[in-house]
Formats: C-alpha cells, structure tokens, sequence
C-alpha cells in the first residue's frame, strides 16, 4: 500500500535537529533538503514558515495560497502541501512536536491559537511591512538559538515559539481577508470532536457514533458544530473523508479500488458515487485533472 510520505523533525539536519524542535534559514533549509520537500508530503509536526523575499504557490490540501514577501504558512500534523516557486525564496522556517510546546506550558495549549484552533480557520496570514520586519526579527531570534548550544535551549527555544505565536494571533486576527473560527464555549467540545473524527473516519462515518463518544446527544453535538462552524456533525465527518479521498487520490500510488477500501467503503462503485456527489467530477476523472495541473 502507497501512501502519501510523511516526514518527521529527525530527517531534517540530523546533526542539528533534536527530537521535538527545528528552525533554519528558509533557502538552506530548501536546498539542503530539496529531495524531501519537493514532492507532495504531510509532517508529523506543527510547521510555521514567513516569507521575506520570493514568489510562487504553496498548496496545501487542494488550496492554492500566493507566496510573497509577507506571506506566513501554518500547517498541523497530517496536511498535504508542496511548495512552486517563480523565484527564489528566503526567510525562514521552524517546526516542533505538539509535546515540546505543551510539556513546557502546563496551561497553554497550541489550540488556542486560532491558526491551530480549526481546520476550518486559514492555514495562511499576508503581513504588512511594519508587521514583517517584527516577525522576522522573531524567526531570527529563534533560529539564533536553536543552532547555538547554550543551557537552557529548549526552555528558552519554547518561550520564544510561544512569544511569536503570540504576535502572529493578533496579525492573525485583525487580517480583514479572514473568516475564522473564534473561540467559544463549546471550544473543547468541537477541538475533541474534531480529534474524534481524525482518529475515527475511516471507520465510523455516523454522527451519533461521535455523540456517544463525547458523552453527548446528537442533537447537542449538532448545534454546537452549527453554532461555531456553521456546519452539521455529518457534515464535517464527510468533509474529512474527502479531503482524505482527494489526497489519496492525487498523491499516492494506490489503485482507487484500494483508496475506497481504505476509507472503509463496501466497494469502489459506492465510493465513486459519493465522491461524485461531493465534486460533481469521478475519481478517475479528478486524478486525472489534477496530474494534468500538477505538471503542467
């Protein structure tokens, strides 16, 4: 069974890198690892990356974002992307396990940032000049320290990564071309809902099966998923295993009998009627579109 790669922080600068915590200049970084990065692939981390110099496309899970000077990425465990440059691109890049950050701040949690809040919120914030020359001074100053060996590095390391998230939340949520998901009270409801159906959708693809799981009824489930996203609990399970399918679909080798079997479908023919009822395209058909896109 082809799946899509999924890297992790030790295939990074191994003499650099420890276990839970990255940071480099943004061109070395590419460079250095171009046989790792230039290819569709998910991480097994958070990844925050900002754009002083450059142009092109970052695709993350089927949405096309512009890179330019200013430009700010934000991907959690699991996300598809890949990177097509015009021109060079500097600034730089860090990422980390969820524990390196969590484990260090016993009452802070990375959900709370509304760019890790929802897979609904933007993965992507476009900073203004004044903007970007604060931030950039706090990727340096983090990627300072993580190639320096001083005592205390991975307290101070943890400190700055919460600092800068800090300063990018209230870019973040001042940015006028956002639409996000802001923080309620049915917050840690929708954030286990959400792990609930990560954990869960390939096998379980009904709304009362996540209630029951989070100890609720379905119609409760529901008007919290409807009052902070807009969306029903079906709704959200559906769109993950899309997601899921389109993945599958473009970025690994397997035949679509084998995807649908993945994703706990009886059989193709009724994957393919679902998948064609959500894209109004088969996923023969998609696939192929989008190899066409891919290398045009």
């Amino acid at each position: 069974m082809t799946l899509i790669p999924i890297l992790n922080i030790q295939q990074f600068e191994a003499e650099e890198s420890t276990a839970d915590f990255y940071s480099n200049d943004l061109r070395l970084h590419l460079r250095k690892n171009k046989d790792l990065v230039t290819i569709p692939h998910r991480h097994d981390f958070f990844l925050c990356v900002v754009f002083s110099e450059g142009s092109g496309v970052h695709e993350i899970d089927f949405t096309s974002y512009p890179v330019r000077p200013g430009s700010v990425f934000f991907l959690k465990p699991g996300q598809t992307h890949f990177w097509k440059f015009n021109s060079e691109p500097q600034g730089f890049i860090f990422f980390h396990t969820e524990e390196f950050f969590e484990v260090g701040f016993s009452n802070a949690k990375l959900r709370q940032f509304p760019f890790y809040y929802s897979i609904e919120n933007p993965p992507h914030l476009q900073l203004k000049s004044r903007e970007l020359r604060h931030i950039l001074a706090r990727f340096q100053e983090i990627n300072a320290e993580y190639h320096q060996h001083f005592s205390y590095k991975k307290e101070r390391l943890a400190s700055l990564t919460r600092l800068i998230y800090i300063d990018l939340t209230r870019c973040y949520t001042t940015f006028e071309a956002h639409e996000i998901v802001k923080s309620t009270t049915y917050l840690d409801t929708l954030g286990r809902l959400e792990a609930a159906i990560e954990k869960n959708y390939r096998n379980e693809k009904s709304a009362k099966f996540y209630a029951d799981q989070l100890h609720i009824t379905k119609k409760h489930l529901n008007r919290i998923t409807k009052s902070t996203l807009n969306k029903t609990t079906t709704e959200l399970i559906s769109e993950r295993i899309l997601l899921e399918a389109k993945r599958l679909i473009v970025h690994s080798n397997n035949s679509l009998a084998k995807i649908a079997e993945i994703l706990g479908f009886e059989d193709y023919a009724y994957f393919s009627r679902v998948f064609k009822a959500k894209t109004k395209t088969t996923p023969l058909s998609f696939r192929k579109k989008y190899k066409r896109k891919e290398f045009s």
